[in-house]
């Protein structure tokens, strides 16, 4: 049988190599980084379960988990709190989903010093909210008139911040020198032809819009690392500066989209998207009440990318900081299962979904809540030694990843 590492490994084998190793260095951190970056060993596993209920197919974006909720501005510059992550979805089961969701209950929430009967009682409480919101057939949304509690004050948070303040941490605006601040952990140099491909390419871009972010052009472009599973592929961040109005900046990034990890798991007929990028668009478009402004895709030397917005409001609700007990953790988990149920809702009778009526009798049924639980449960223990193997490989053969300053295998 192949082996976990060996399993990591096929999986990332075509990321580029110095960015591979920052991954592999922050899936080390803890068992509930580790969750985040190995989705594929999730999924697996999960279709070989025999024992699992049926469930309805539903659109899903694929990596649900405590982090993959937040903030962000819609294309109506209202702030929402909502599912953010899309990279993995697809059609699938419902009940994939919701299962990748309570393993990250189990698996965040025991490095939080929580209790396993605690986390059981949490994890029905999600279940329980979920299938009740479903049950309604109606689509619900939270923005900060409507959020309540620890989701509340993060909104308001995020309200708070402008356009502004996300240039004066990522940029230096002089006159004479407007560009990206190079700090090696998340944004590297680009030097060469690539970055002048990147600057013609983008303004293209721009140009061909017709609408008001025609009015920019590329001012600087640096190399960007975010998030986990995303990690090694490719991610340029953008200054854009106002042709007329000099002191006016906007932050845009192509995001490199590759198939879903869960393609070769998935046995359910997918639409025939004309790229990965636009089934992430449009998945996340179904998905959401209000998508974030400025979504398009676009080719790069042969690449798919996603072309959007940086936005100060976008942000996550990270899950060490869900340790102000049970009432401030239950409200965000029935926010988490209101959105979770929501977004099924909303994307249902499309394209081989589920329609409203499927939905609410599988809500009515919740026979299928204590054997995804169980199955949750049980994974997240295989998770937690999944991750002591990884690491123990990781300390034996990995050099500290250095942070790479000026590596054209980022910009290649």
């Amino acid at each position: 049988m192949i082996s976990v590492i060996q399993r990591i490994k096929q999986f990332n084998a075509r990321l580029l190599p110095d960015m591979l190793q920052l991954k592999y260095q922050a899936m080390a951190q803890d068992p509930f980084a580790f969750f985040r970056g190995t989705c594929h060993l999730f999924y697996a596993d999960l279709a070989a379960a025999a024992d699992l209920p049926p469930s309805p197919l539903a659109w899903i974006c694929g990596d649900l988990h405590l982090e993959n909720f937040g903030s962000y501005k819609g294309d109506d510059r209202e702030v929402y709190f909502d599912l953010n992550d899309f990279d993995e979805g697809m059609l699938a089961p419902l009940h994939w989903e919701l299962t990748r969701m309570l393993t990250s209950l189990y698996v965040a929430l025991n490095l939080l010093g929580f209790k396993t009967k605690e986390i059981d009682q949490l994890a029905f409480f999600y279940v329980e909210n979920y299938a009740d919101n479903l049950k309604t057939g109606k689509a619900h949304y939270i923005d900060p008139r409507t959020a309540q509690g620890v989701t509340h004050i993060f909104l308001n948070k995020a309200k708070d911040k402008t356009e502004a303040d996300l240039i004066r941490k990522k940029a230096t605006t002089e006159k004479t020198g407007a560009a990206l601040k190079i700090d090696n952990r998340s944004h590297f140099k680009l030097e060469g032809q690539l970055r002048k491909e990147l600057k013609k390419h983008v303004n293209q871009q721009l140009r061909a819009t017709g609408s008001w972010i025609s009015n920019y052009r590329v001012q600087d472009v640096v190399f960007r690392v975010a998030g986990i599973g995303s990690m090694g592929l490719k991610r340029y961040v953008f200054l854009l500066r106002h042709r007329v109005k000099a002191n006016t900046f906007l932050l845009t990034e192509l995001k490199q989209t590759r198939p879903s990890s869960l393609v070769p798991y998935n046995k359910t007929k997918q639409p025939a998207w004309t790229s990965e990028a636009q089934r992430v668009n449009s998945i996340r478009y179904r998905m959401q009440q209000v998508s974030p402004v400025i979504i398009g895709e676009t080719l790069f030397k042969n690449n798919n990318f996603i072309f959007q917005e940086l936005q100060p409001y976008a942000n996550k609700i990270k899950y060490g900081l869900l340790t102000n007990g049970m009432t401030d953790l239950k409200q965000v988990l029935r926010d988490m299962a209101l959105l979770t149920a929501s977004a099924q809702l909303r994307s249902s009778g499309i394209q081989g979904s589920a329609i409203n009526d499927q939905l609410t009798a599988f809500a009515s049924d919740r026979n299928w809540q204590k054997p995804l639980i169980t199955y949750a449960k049980q994974y997240a223990k295989r998770v937690q030694s999944d991750y002591y193997t990884y690491i123990s490989a990781y300390k034996k053969t990995a050099v500290a990843a250095k942070h790479p300053s000026n590596s054209n295998d980022k910009a290649k």
